[in-house]
C-alpha cells in the first residue's frame, strides 16, 4: 500500500515522502497515528509548501551539526578514573561520561550522539565515533588515566600505565 508520510520516520522516509509499506503497517500503525495519510491527487498538492519548509528545516538542521562535528573534531578529553593495578577499571566509561566531559569544555554534544561499541573498562587511549546525523560524524580522543596520573603535564608516561611492567612481580610468592 502506499502511503504519503505526514511525519519524518526514521527508518522509512521524511515529510511528504510517498512510500510503500505492507497494508497491515499502514492500517495498524500509520494512518491511525496520523503519521501518513492516502497519496490522493487534493492530498500531494496541499503538502506541496509543507514539504518544501520542512525539507529547508532539515537541511538547516543538517549545516548545523556540520558545523558541531567540525568543531568537535579531534577534540581531546581525559577521563581521570579509579582502577586497579591491571588497569582495569572500577565500573566504566560510558556515552553519558564522554558526552559530559565534551559539554564541560564547551561542545554541544548530547549522550546519543556517542558511538561507543561497548563501554571502555580498561585504562589507556580510545577513538571515539560522535555521529550527528546520517552522513555527519566526528571522530574524538578519550583518554582514561588514574586520578594521580599526568597532573603537571597531562601525560602519563608508558611506564607508569599498570599491567604493563608488573607482570613478572604478579608470579613470585
Amino acid at each position: 500500500m502506499k502511503v504519503l508520510l505526514h511525519a519524518d520516520i526514521e527508518s522509512l522516509g521524511y515529510f511528504g515522502d510517498v512510500v510503500e509499506v505492507s497494508d497491515g503497517y499502514a492500517r495498524n500503525c500509520l494512518l491511525p497515528g496520523n503519521l501518513a495519510i492516502l497519496p490522493t491527487a487534493g492530498n500531494l498538492k496541499a503538502i506541496q509548501k509543507e514539504k518544501a519548509r520542512q525539507a529547508e528545516k532539515r537541511r538547516l538542521a543538517l549545516e548545523q551539526l556540520k558545523k558541531v562535528a567540525q568543531n568537535v573534531q579531534g577534540a581531546q578529553v581525559t577521563l581521570r578514573v579509579l582502577a586497579n593495578e591491571q588497569g582495569h577499571l572500577f565500573g566504566s566509561v560510558a556515552e553519558a561520561d564522554i558526552a559530559k566531559a565534551l559539554q564541560e569544555q564547551g561542545h554541544e554534544v548530547q549522550t546519543r550522539q556517542v558511538q561507543l561499541p561497548e563501554h571502555i573498562r580498561q585504562l589507556g587511549r580510545y577513538e571515539v565515533t560522535l555521529r550527528f546525523g546520517p552522513e555527519v560524524q566526528a571522530q574524538i580522543e578519550v583518554r582514561v588515566i588514574l586520578p594521580t596520573d599526568g597532573e603537571e603535564d597531562g601525560e602519563t608516561p608508558e611506564s607508569e600505565i599498570p599491567g604493563e611492567s608488573d607482570a613478572s612481580s604478579e608470579s613470585g610468592s
